[in-house]
């Protein structure tokens, strides 16, 4: 079962994916999950920034950009939640 940071950055990036024009869920038809790859919801880098953007401001972290070049690697929703859950631990 997903905690609450997960939920809430699961329902950030469906928003973000519906934005950007993308799938709400992914091209398999399941829900999303920390599984889910981003590349199945429509999200190209562009989007992921934007996200890490909407990410940002919600939890109020800053995500510096040489952080930013690193989440380039970032391929899955599981990925994106354990990057940010450790910037919170940060600024905790």
């Amino acid at each position: 079962m997903a905690d609450q940071l997960t939920n809430e950055i699961i329902a950030i990036i469906k928003r973000r994916a519906a934005l950007e024009g993308g799938n709400i869920t992914p091209a398999s038809g399941g829900e999303i999950t920390t599984a889910t790859g981003l590349t199945s919801l429509g999200i190209d880098s562009l989007g992921l920034a934007d996200m890490l953007w909407d990410l940002e401001q919600a939890y109020g972290i800053k995500i510096e950009m040489n952080t930013a070049d690193a989440w380039s690697d970032l391929q899955n929703v599981g990925d994106i939640v354990e990057a940010v859950r450790g910037l919170l631990a940060k600024e905790a």
